[in-house]
């Protein structure tokens, strides 16, 4: 318990308050849903609050465990064969969800496991790196971290393979600022990064495109939210719908909102109001000036998350902060950039105010290591 009174509340009080604001968003942008769906309007409270309590235990208990048990070899390769084998079974009986088969369903609720990967790649990529510090500096980057680049592109495969492309690009996202903060050279690091970014400018994209508008690519859901992308208004009846009726809430909300439960588009119009698109609901009814202040709580624990590792003198500690900023960081863009229209639409929930027990649990595990590792550090500079 004495852990308790080192707690970074820079880090709690933002995610408390945005774990709650987000069963309240999840009842109002639901209740027509649940409705719809023959059941009670309160049924995704229910099940968002239930989330985010189970969410709030996963946190304690990893603020109060001892960290370094999450280095232990035999724990590390338990985790590890759940994870691929969670995701090699997505490829036989995975539930198909919005185009893509990333589901295990388990009674009333779904598990994802590509948001639980997320967890898993932070906490064993970032222990490789930290074990190979020596070897780093003895030998060539790409020799000592050729193994673990191959263990990264299976598991990004079998994301891709649902297909889910979000999650595998939150995934790589991670994966790629580890490596980034292993040891790699400056000069090679802004090669990589500069490639990276060129090639998906000027290369991937126009491919996706053009495959897109193809007659191979008019059967793929994922696609089609390309088309959506480039054009929505020309298919607002069809694949842009989505993101037409998304600009609609957003506009419809101005500055201060129409007022908490009076959504027009989430009454049938704007599909995935609870998930997806939470956050054009919540600017519809609450205004830019609240949705703003969602995202500056959000940029609050990112830039403290970004601190935490700055400051800590372990490199296996570091890594981990640094990994779970880039989650969160990537993540909200991701479904920001899908909801205003700057990126195509992924599927990503937003952190802590979409509907999801997956994204809710995962986001407690990684917060918990994150405020553990705060928590030590505090503690060491007071006794110290």
């Amino acid at each position: 318990m004495r852990k308790l009174k080192y707690l970074d509340y820079w880090l709690l009080v933002p995610y408390l308050i945005l774990s709650v604001f987000g069963i309240v968003m999840v009842y109002s942008a639901s209740a027509d849903i649940g409705s719809q769906n023959g059941g009670s309007p309160g049924s995704y409270l229910i099940k968002q609050a239930l989330y985010v309590f189970l969410g709030f235990l996963i946190l304690g208990f990893m603020i109060m465990m001892n960290i370094n048990k999450l280095r232990e070899k035999r724990l590390i390769q338990i985790a590890g064969y759940v994870a691929y084998g969670a995701l090699f079974f997505l490829l036989v009986k995975g539930q198909t969800i919005n185009g893509a088969a990333g589901w295990i369903h388990l009674g009333a609720f779904s598990l994802q496991p590509a948001e639980f990967v997320k967890f898993y790649v932070i906490i064993w990529l970032s222990n490789v790196i930290a074990k190979r510090q020596d070897e780093l500096e003895e030998y060539s980057w790409w020799s000592t971290m050729q193994k673990p680049l191959l263990v990264c592109a299976i598991i990004l495969a079998l994301i891709i393979k649902q297909p889910d492309l979000g999650g595998a690009a939150i995934n790589g996202a991670i994966m790629f600022v580890l490596f980034l903060s292993s040891g790699i050279k400056p000069r090679l690091s802004k090669t990589i990064f500069t490639g990276i970014v060129a090639g998906g400018i000027f290369v991937l994209m126009p491919f996706l495109a053009w495959l897109a508008t193809s007659s191979a690519g008019k059967g793929s859901y994922q696609l089609q939210r390309i088309v959506a992308f480039m054009n929505p208004f020309k298919h607002a009846q069809g694949v842009g719908q989505q993101l037409v009726n998304s600009y609609y809430a957003i506009s419809n909300g101005g500055i201060f909102g129409v007022g908490w439960g009076n959504s027009i588009q989430k009454t049938g119009y704007l599909p995935e109001p609870n998930t997806d698109f939470i956050m054009a609901i919540l600017t519809e009814e609450l205004g830019l000036i609240t949705a703003l202040a969602v995202v500056a709580l959000l940029f609050v624990i990112i830039l403290r998350t970004v601190l935490v590792g700055v400051r800590s003198s372990s490199t296996y500690q570091t890594l981990i902060c640094y990994g779970a900023a880039t989650y969160l960081a990537v993540q909200t863009s991701f479904n920001l950039g899908g909801v205003l229209g700057f990126l195509p639409i992924t599927g990503v929930t937003f952190p802590f105010i979409s509907y999801g027990g997956s994204s809710t649990w995962t986001l407690a595990l990684v917060m918990g290591v994150v405020m553990n590792i705060s928590a030590r550090q505090k503690r060491y500079r007071m006794t110290h």
